[in-house]
């Protein structure tokens, strides 16, 4: 009988072998369709790099991200394209102080460590293809 910590987590040992892909995954495979769909509306070809901007607050884990994104090109006509993450951190600013602030050491809150008010957060929630580069069908062919 599997034990449950009351967490909704099972053992390892107790778990099916098949494991449910990380979020990174599917957003690696849009990305790629995204960018495969640009290379085919320009004439065909080899996709050398994609460039993206992560931002703080996406969600995204820029380390996963790419080593899912090796694995959706690994095999394919595009194996070997590189993606590059541009990283957006978020602007965090005191509207009391007028500052930029990092948030209390030790709190998933946005407070400013000076005064403790809440801090006025914008930007850091990117997540957006910027570019990508490839080589043309007549270049590949």
């Amino acid at each position: 009988m599997a034990q449950n910590s009351g967490l909704g987590w099972t053992p390892p040992r107790e778990r099916s072998r098949y494991t449910p892909p990380v979020h990174e995954m599917g957003i690696a495979i849009e990305v790629y369709r995204t960018c495969r769909e640009t290379v085919e509306a320009h004439g065909g070809g080899r996709l050398q790099q994609a460039r993206l901007a992560v931002g703080e607050l996406s969600a995204v884990e820029p380390e996963l991200l790419v080593y899912a994104w090796e694995a959706v090109v690994e095999d394919g006509p595009d194996a070997g394209a590189e993606l590059v993450i541009e990283w957006h951190p978020a602007d965090q600013r005191c509207a009391a102080c007028g500052e930029a602030k990092d948030r209390a050491s030790g709190s998933w809150m946005r407070i400013c460590p000076d005064c403790g008010m809440p801090l006025e957060v914008s930007g850091g929630d990117e997540l957006d293809v910027l570019d990508l580069s490839f080589e043309t069908t007549e270049a590949t062919g």
